[in-house]
Parts: C-alpha cells; sequence; structure tokens
C-alpha cells in the first residue's frame, strides 16, 4: 500500500479515462442504491460517458423509511435522471423462507442483476457500473482470502451475467469515496452519509425476512437514528460513523400494562470507524440509549425489549448479518 496521500482530483481523472475505455462507445446501466458510493460512481461516469447511461435505482422493499424518496430528491439535486423500479414484491417473494446470511445475501445479489439485465435489454446496454469499493471485495474473500461476508456486489453476484462489470472505485475505501464526493462537489448530505448495506435492511433482520419485520426495522432504524442526530446536534456527543437498529429472531417476555406480553428484541447499533474494515462501539450518553429504547417500546407494539450492541470489529461484523 503506497504511504503517499490520496489526491482525489487525479484519482477522478483516472477513474474517468478508465469509464471510457472500459465502455466505449457502448450503453450502460448505471446502479444507484442512494449510498455515497454508488453516487460517487454514478457521478464520475456520467462525466465520462455522458449521454450513453440509464440511471437505476431499484426499491427493493428492503429501504429506510422514506428512503426512496430521499433518494431521488439527493438525485435531481445533482442533476442525475433516476429510472426508478418497483420491485419489493420480487424481493420479498424471493427471500421468503431464507434465514442463513449467505443465502439471503446471494438471492439479493442476483435479483439485482436480473432486474438491471432486464432493463438492459430495453436500451442495449453491455456494461453495469457499480460502486464496489475495496472492503466489499475483501470481505466476500477469495484469492486464499476467507469470507467474512458476501457483499451482494460482489460474491452475491451469479456466476452467469449478460452484464460486464465496470467499477471505477474498486480500489478506495469509504473515507477516500468521501474526498472523491467532495472533490466532485457532491452535496455533504450525499458525500457523508453513514454507511447503508447493499442487502438493505434484509441484514437487519436477524433469520427470515418478512413485511412484518421489515416494518418493525425500518421503525426502530428511524428513532435511532433522530434521537442520535439529535444528541450530536445538541453536543452531547459525537455522530457516529454508523448507527441503525437490528431485529432479533426471537421474542422474549415483557409485561404491556398488567397483562404479560411476548414481544420481539431489537439491537440498537453505533460505532466509530475509518474505512468499516474496523470499528469500536460509540460510547452512547445513557440518557439517549434510555429515550432510544423508551420511544422503541412504546411506538413499536411488536418490540418489548431493547439492548445496546458493545461488541467492536473485529470480532463482531458492524452489521448483525
Amino acid at each position: 500500500m503506497s504511504n503517499l496521500p490520496f489526491e482525489p482530483v487525479k484519482f477522478i481523472k483516472r477513474a474517468e479515462e478508465y469509464v471510457r475505455a472500459t465502455v466505449g462507445k457502448s450503453t450502460a446501466i448505471t446502479a444507484v442504491s442512494g449510498g455515497v458510493d454508488s453516487f460517487v460512481a454514478a457521478t464520475i461516469a456520467a462525466r465520462a460517458v455522458p449521454g450513453q447511461l440509464v440511471i437505476v435505482y431499484v426499491d427493493n422493499g428492503l429501504m429506510r423509511k422514506g428512503e426512496t424518496g430521499r433518494v431521488k430528491a439527493a438525485a435531481e439535486s445533482v442533476g442525475i435522471k433516476l429510472l426508478v423500479i418497483d420491485a419489493k414484491s420480487e424481493f420479498l417473494g424471493s427471500l421468503a423462507g431464507a434465514s442463513e446470511p449467505e443465502k439471503k445475501r446471494k438471492i439479493i445479489g442476483e435479483l439485482f442483476i436480473r432486474i438491471f439485465e432486464r432493463e438492459a435489454k430495453k436500451c442495449g446496454a453491455r456494461f453495469l457500473i457499480q460502486g464496489t469499493i475495496a472492503p466489499d471485495w475483501i470481505e466476500s474473500g477469495g484469492l486464499g482470502r476467507d469470507t467474512i461476508k458476501s457483499h451482494h456486489n460482489v460474491g452475491g453476484l451469479p456466476e452467469k451475467m449478460d452484464l460486464a462489470l465496470c467499477e471505477p472505485l474498486r480500489e478506495l475505501y469509504k473515507h477516500e469515496v468521501r474526498m472523491v464526493g467532495r472533490a466532485l462537489r457532491l452535496p455533504e448530505a450525499i458525500y457523508n452519509r453513514q454507511p447503508f448495506p447493499g442487502p438493505a435492511l434484509a441484514v437487519r433482520i436477524v433469520g427470515e425476512v418478512s413485511e412484518d419485520k421489515v416494518r418493525i426495522v425500518q421503525d426502530a432504524c428511524a428513532i435511532v437514528e433522530d434521537e442520535l442526530e439529535k444528541a450530536a446536534a445538541e453536543k452531547k456527543m459525537e455522530i457516529p460513523w454508523q448507527y441503525f437498529a437490528a431485529l432479533l429472531p426471537s421474542k422474549t417476555v415483557g409485561v404491556r400494562g398488567d397483562e404479560r406480553a411476548y414481544q420481539y428484541t431489537v439491537v440498537v447499533r453505533a460505532v466509530r470507524s475509518l474505512d468499516g474494515m474496523t470499528a469500536n462501539f460509540s460510547h452512547v450518553p445513557f440518557e439517549v440509549l434510555q429515550k432510544i429504547s423508551t420511544r422503541i417500546t412504546n411506538e413499536i407494539r411488536d418490540v418489548g425489549r431493547v439492548v445496546y450492541d458493545v461488541t467492536n470489529k473485529p470480532p463482531g461484523t458492524i452489521e448483525l448479518e
């Protein structure tokens, strides 16, 4: 690894040249998920081969509350014309009965590709441009590396694809992608967004995914984000690198009023990191955790218990699956 400082402007020039050399005069599908990696990759591609792209956002029914609206607004703010595909029923149907994390990731990865291939046939695209970064392929294993988790855009890809990949950010880490986003003059709300997993809330639901569980995690994540961002704005704490809620598959006994309740447990997770390869849990003030717990158990009737995850990476990963 080079000890020279990363120079985002020089990288942008090289990345644009790579996209032009790879795509040539062909049409390309560009995948946008709403995260910083895909937005930066799409912006570089749009500069490199303007008029040759179909930029696609797949609403898989597993996104955070209000996420699709935010992605549309962010795309409009940087002049990206977005094709939004509603694939909620396809993803939830394909995930039915799947509980093992690697199986879920591979189902999601393949379905994304099949949807992109369908769109590619309509416009004659030969390439798929995506925002793969270094931790994605490092953690996905291969070449003597153990598989930590199959990222949907690497290890989750099907063996046979009709599209060739173009990955301009493949050698970068998250903090470098943010530097590139800043150099591209993207809004801070885009380049400083907290990371969000490609398989979305499917890996924040431990075990089998269902529409009801997605709703629970959407509501719980919204509460966690709201309270932590409010606490950071009030200078009670630093905003974590990543922060969210996850749902455990088992239920525990509790009390609602004077009646017995049997409800789910939500795990709150907040970590400090630079590139996602390692992480330490954030020291969230108890008063903030108490507000989060009270709101989740009061506002989400299916949840009766809230716990805070104090595991670093390693030994744990940031996401639960």
